[in-house]
């Protein structure tokens, strides 16, 4: 009976801290059927839902509609998680597992990189790109992605194989295996797990980038989810109710990456950094 309680106890509260911890994306939702003048009530759910909102958001313009913004943005993440992915696990393993010279220097280098704020690199970076002709384009926000991934995420990964036994490598050389096969049919299907938790965050931390968009992109053509957002907000008007609708969609593509790859995701990070 104590044990029932007990779990009956741990449950509400859980329950309680879910619902407090989802309370503002519940608010968010009933806001984006608000008309403007109901936003300042204290009520969570208008009286009259404006489902309004999404269509009119969605087809906001005459030229273009939030589908165009949407496959402009998923066209952008494909690179930036296809090359993020590629190249961390390239690098890692070339740091995890190859011994070179000054190995210990560069992989040093590497981590004090991470220290280096962002705010640094962006004037050199911009006048790079700009020198290059690849401003108002996608160019500047997926190249980067093509060096490495970033070094948080080759970090990640160096730490997740130097979890993997090395005795899978020696059996793979003694049925020979060359440096090239042990990383493709050895190290990088057990990489699986990191490699889900590098591809989120990389797919995360890109569509949430406002300020490299903004910085590089000018076409409306080529505008992402975030600065198509901004076109909601003019010197006159705020479109409180068509803004909040388009913008709580914004968010369910990551919200979706996340629910469906959150095994891995789990997985990725409670295991990174193990000794086998």
């Amino acid at each position: 009976m104590n044990t029932l309680t007990s779990r009956l106890s741990r449950h509400a509260a859980l329950s309680l801290f879910s619902l407090i911890m989802l309370y503002p994306v519940i608010w968010w939702v009933g806001a984006s059927l608000k008309k403007v003048e109901e936003l300042n009530l204290p009520t969570i759910w208008p009286a009259t839902p404006m489902w309004s909102n999404y269509s009119k958001g969605w087809n906001f313009s005459a030229d273009y509609t939030f589908a165009h913004f949407f496959g402009n943005t998923l066209l952008m993440e494909l690179g930036n998680v296809v090359g993020g992915v590629a190249t961390a696990a390239i690098v890692a393993y070339g740091f995890g597992r190859l011994n070179f010279p000054t190995r210990g220097l560069w992989f040093s280098i590497l981590l004090l990189t991470m220290m280096l704020p962002g705010q640094v690199t962006v004037v050199p970076q911009y006048i790079l790109f700009n020198k290059l002709g690849f401003v108002d384009s996608y160019v500047p926000l997926v190249l980067p992605h093509f060096f490495g991934g970033g070094a948080f995420f080759v970090f990640l990964l160096v730490q997740f194989i130097r979890g993997i036994p090395r005795d899978l490598d020696e059996a793979a050389t003694i049925d020979g295996a060359s440096v090239y096969g042990i990383f493709l049919r050895v190290v990088l299907p057990l990489l699986k797990p990191a490699l889900v938790t590098v591809g989120i965050f990389t797919f995360i931390w890109s569509w949430d980038d406002f300020f490299a968009q903004v910085l590089y992109l000018s076409s409306v053509d080529k505008f992402t989810v975030g600065l198509a957002l901004r076109m909601f907000i003019d010197q006159f008007d705020i479109q409180w109710g068509q803004l909040l609708a388009m913008s709580l969609l914004s968010i369910l593509p990551s919200v979706l990456i996340f629910f469906f790859a959150q095994k891995h995701f789990v997985e990725g990070i409670a295991t990174t950094g193990l000794k086998g």
